[in-house]
């Protein structure tokens, strides 16, 4: 009973602004989720970058699964009786659109398969920017622009480095590591984790590492 591979494009769901007459978002309308579709070419090189590093740093090269990773959810589930082990960008998005996020084998089964599907129907690129439309941001925020309006007050197209890593940081535990949760500093020790991947995968040099290291909280929005 798998769902259609076709329904990973999203055709509803989105937020609905009411803009005033110098296009000032008036009123942001949604249900559960607020949601924002961006392009992936007006979303900043180190946001596509750093969530890579942290997520799935073989996005590029893998056909929708980690073997690493799945050999290590196998061996989770068989000796230790928890369902754990590395997901890839794609069985991500999987879980966010077309499954739920029960912490069974069949759910697991379903969205290898789909992966797999997904990969040999879309591109990497279009993976990519589903992914970052759909991926939990704390709260009601899912997408990265939304993401980027909440914390930062400003549009996904303007975030610098350490924003982005404060955002690809968050997907993973979006209610601990978001800056206004019970502990508002844990994303600062989350960004750094990001950086420091970013420059180990050769996206950033040792320097602008250094110059991003506890600067997270500096770009948080005080709205």
């Amino acid at each position: 009973n798998l769902p259609s591979p076709d329904k990973i494009v999203r055709k509803e769901g989105f937020s609905t602004k009411i803009l005033d007459r110098n296009g000032e978002v008036l009123y942001d309308i949604y249900a559960n989720q607020n949601r924002t579709p961006v392009l992936l070419d007006d979303i900043p090189l180190y946001l596509r970058q750093s969530t890579i590093a942290i997520e799935d740093k073989n996005f590029y090269k893998h056909e929708g699964f980690d073997p690493t990773g799945m050999l290590r959810a196998v061996f989770n589930i068989a000796f230790r009786g928890k369902l754990q082990g590395g997901s890839t960008l794609t069985q991500q998005l999987v879980k966010n659109v077309l499954l739920t996020s029960d912490r069974t084998i069949i759910r697991k089964v379903k969205e290898f398969v789909l992966a797999i599907q997904i990969e040999r129907k879309y591109t990497k690129d279009q993976i990519l920017q589903m992914y970052l439309n759909e991926a939990p941001y704390g709260g009601n925020a899912r997408g990265v622009q939304t993401a980027s309006e909440i914390y930062f007050g400003k549009g996904v197209g303007d975030l610098s480095l350490v924003e982005s890593a404060i955002l690809a940081g968050l997907p993973q535990r979006p209610s601990y590591y978001s800056p206004y949760s019970v502990n508002p500093k844990a994303y600062v020790a989350r960004t750094e984790q990001v950086l420091r991947r970013m420059r180990e995968d050769g996206y950033i040099t040792q320097d602008q590492e250094k110059q991003g290291e506890g600067k997270g909280g500096r770009g948080r929005h005080q709205g």
